[in-house]
């Protein structure tokens, strides 16, 4: 076995235990199955800005001016959907981990949310005429939002793990009379195991408060997510982490898959963010956001491979390839490029493994200075992943045309990174045909 191949051997190994991980699988389900939630919150905050907002909306026109009163309906769905994010996560994760410890009800899920509510302090300070108050019976926004998406996912996992260890200790269940119904005696034998599990939660995060003086929010944010938000804000991190998802895709790994569990809680957090910024009518705060990645770095997929088509299309006479081209067209306009991937192939193709590598670092870059001098608008809604380009650009912007032009010109930038490669890849294949 030649070198190259113990790599790519190695890394086949390493992916398929790092995707068997359970805390992976279940991180990974959770949020697949909180997509459509957020696209709802995103869809409300489009209307509540587009649309019923006086000022910057169609409501600003006075013979639509009566879509105003409307907007408190998109406002407070925006709120039931993004500002309890971290709830669904924490919930949807304990049930995707229960199930995978064998445990296929939902009380995971309500097991975890009791848990992650019994570490937060529930009281809030507010300053009304000068004045400070303490609210108490409250738990503040921050609480349920993204920022504190990394505390409840670590108590997901730690709640379900120690229940789920409980739960076979044969000693810690409550017996009922065979008489009794199924689903009552189960309820009953978790009784112990439930009782335990949110003891030990909340006296540690009592016990840590006392110890530090911090909650455990406060750490958490501080020494985890804040640390990781940095780093994936900045240009090099970015580029670092779609370095990775483009090498194990040239292995023949779905990459996005490898890294969904670090990509998303980050990503999707930092979109989050600009929503509720929008939504409020101040600066967005985040570059580099979802949207960021499938608009100028996953133009037609993985690899910007919609800049592979049109060079195809544009310059490559080989029969065989134009007809690829034209099969994973379609699809590649909904950005799915699995097609074209496997069917070129790019896996495992040394030659197109090169610009497939590079060409979504060039054009993130290209997008991030773009949107750093103000050229783009940042992204501020969450539009689903198979936008078609151009349209996925406006609508994530909010109707930035900045934001347009720099993702056309993204998609030129890939046709000329395609072309030589795709020039030698033709002439190989008439010498070998």
């Amino acid at each position: 076995m030649s070198r190259v191949n113990e790599v790519i051997d190695k890394l086949g190994k390493f992916a398929n235990k790092f995707n068997s991980l359970r805390y992976i699988m279940a991180i990974k389900a959770a949020f697949i199955t909180l997509m459509p939630v957020i696209i709802v919150g995103a869809f409300a905050v489009l209307m509540s800005n587009i649309v019923f907002d006086k000022q910057n909306g169609l409501a600003y026109f006075d013979c639509l001016s009566f879509l105003a009163v409307l907007k408190p309906i998109a406002s407070n769905l925006n709120y039931a959907t993004l500002n309890f994010l971290t709830i669904g996560a924490v919930f949807l994760i304990a049930i995707e981990l229960g199930r995978i410890n064998g445990n296929k009800t939902l009380f995971p899920g309500l097991l975890a949310i009791i848990c992650f509510i019994s570490v937060q302090p529930t009281f809030t300070d507010v300053v009304v005429e000068g004045q400070k108050f303490q609210v108490t019976n409250v738990l503040a926004r921050q609480f349920t939002d993204t920022k504190s998406l990394f505390l409840g996912m670590f108590i997901a996992i730690i709640s379900v793990e120690i229940y789920s260890k409980l739960l076979k200790v044969d000693k810690l269940r409550v017996k009922m009379p065979d008489s009794v119904p199924s689903n009552v005696s189960a309820s009953f034998s978790a009784l112990i195991p439930a009782i335990i599990t949110t003891s030990v939660v909340a006296a540690f995060g009592f016990v840590f408060y006392k110890l530090t003086g911090m909650y455990l929010y406060d750490a958490i944010y501080m020494v985890v997510q804040q640390p990781l938000e940095s780093v994936m804000q900045s240009l090099p991190g970015l580029l670092l982490l779609m370095f990775v998802a483009q090498i194990f895709w040239v292995i023949g790994i779905h990459g996005n898959q490898m890294i969904k569990p670090i990509r998303e809680p980050l990503l999707l957090g930092a979109i989050m963010v600009n929503m509720s910024d929008f939504e409020q009518g101040i600066e967005p705060t985040n570059i580099i956001t979802m949207p960021f990645w499938d608009v100028y770095m996953s133009i037609g997929g993985s690899g910007c491979t919609i800049g592979l088509l049109m060079a195809i299309f544009i310059a490559i006479k080989r029969k065989e390839m134009r007809e690829i081209a034209k099969l994973s067209l379609g699809p590649g306009i909904f950005n799915i490029n699995e097609p074209v991937i496997f069917g070129l192939p790019i896996m495992l193709n040394p030659i197109l493994a090169i610009p497939f590598i590079i060409t979504p670092l060039i054009t993130g870059t290209i997008g991030y200075i773009a949107t750093s001098i103000g050229f783009a608008g940042k992204a501020v809604v969450m539009v689903p992943w198979t936008t078609p380009p151009i349209i996925s650009a406006y609508l994530s912007t909010a109707g930035s045309l900045g934001a347009v032009v720099t993702q056309i010109f993204c998609i030129i930038i890939a046709i000329f990174i395609y072309l030589p490669f795709l020039k030698i890849a033709a002439k190989r294949s008439e010498i070998q045909s």
